[in-house]
Parts: C-alpha cells; sequence; structure tokens
C-alpha cells in the first residue's frame, strides 16, 4: 500500500486556488494547516471529539467565506486561526454546550461518589423496576433506554425514531408519574 502524498502549496498559490475553489485547495488546506488549528481549537475545547467536529467546521468556514479574506489585512494563517478560535469559543459559550457540561459533571460526580461509598445502583432491589412498569408504554420504554441501559437522549431518540424534544417530554412526565410514589 503506498501512503498518499501530503500537498504543500506556498501561501500565494494556496490562496490563488482557494479563491477559484479547486480541489487541490482544499487538501493543501489540510495537509498543511489541521494540525496546527486542531492544535489551537483543543486548547480551549477539552473534549476530543468536539475539537474534532470544530475543526472540520473550520475548514468548512475557510472554504465558504474565503471571499473575505484579504491578503492586505494579514496572513492567510492568522485568519483561519482566528476562525478556528471563535469557533471554539463559541462552541464553549454556547448553552447547548454548558448544558452538556453540567450534566456530564453531575454523572461523573454520582460515579465518583458511588465509587467512594463502594455503592453499587441496583434499581431492581429499590422496586423502582417494578414502578417503571406501571408507566406507559411510551414513557417506559424511554426510561428504560435511558436509565436502565444508559443511552443518551439522542441515542434513545435515534433508537425509537422520534423527536428529541418528544423524548424529552415523555422522559420528564414518566419521572413526574415515578417521583408521586415517593412523596
Amino acid at each position: 500500500m503506498s501512503k498518499k502524498q501530503k500537498i504543500s502549496l506556498s501561501e500565494d498559490e494556496l490562496v490563488l486556488a482557494l479563491r477559484n475553489h479547486e480541489k487541490v485547495a482544499v487538501e493543501a488546506l489540510y495537509d498543511m494547516y489541521s494540525s496546527s488549528l486542531y492544535g489551537v481549537i483543543s486548547r480551549i475545547v477539552i473534549d476530543t471529539a468536539v475539537a474534532e467536529d470544530i475543526l472540520q467546521e473550520t475548514f468548512v468556514k475557510i472554504w465558504h467565506s474565503f471571499s473575505s479574506y484579504s491578503t492586505e489585512k494579514g496572513r492567510l494563517f492568522t485568519w483561519m486561526v482566528n476562525i478556528a478560535r471563535n469557533l471554539a469559543i463559541d462552541k464553549i459559550r454556547s448553552k447547548d454546550f454548558k448544558n452538556q457540561n453540567k450534566n456530564q459533571e453531575i454523572e461523573n460526580n454520582v460515579t465518583f461518589i458511588d465509587e467512594q461509598r463502594n455503592t453499587v445502583y441496583k434499581p431492581e432491589l429499590m422496586g423502582v423496576k417494578d414502578l417503571v412498569q406501571t408507566l406507559k408504554p411510551d414513557q417506559k420504554s424511554i426510561i428504560d433506554l435511558v436509565y436502565f441501559k444508559g443511552y443518551t437522549h439522542v441515542e434513545a431518540a435515534e433508537e425509537l425514531g422520534i423527536p428529541l424534544g418528544t423524548i424529552k417530554t415523555r422522559l420528564r412526565m414518566g419521572i413526574q408519574e415515578l417521583r408521586k410514589h415517593f412523596n
């Protein structure tokens, strides 16, 4: 098997290829700058998967907004770093990202506490599984996936083929119904 040779262009050649929307420009852009841009992004966004997504967004934005780049205002690399940095900062400031991290912190803390106290979560011993059986089938299936099988809300939505908002609503209603048994 032969390895694909990396493409390297001078900055002027790359700028011209990007202006003309040539395929070689995308390949050269990735080969020449992906590791540097990823380094900038990963210093801001710790999560590897999110950082990789932002890197991809960065290249898409560079490609689509290249007409706004001006050689008189600065070097191409500086312009691209600013795009990557701004996308990364926008991501960590976004409401969805903050909520996701809060939820993750809670899950990590619960696991940490359980490990410290050497406890094991067994809902069947608490009678929760029996109570879940009393719920409406649509609520029961979602609670089963999310709480007993470890699915995320998005994964449960995909598994059941229903919108994410519907998953969250049914889950909330099911939990509210279960709370009535503990008051």
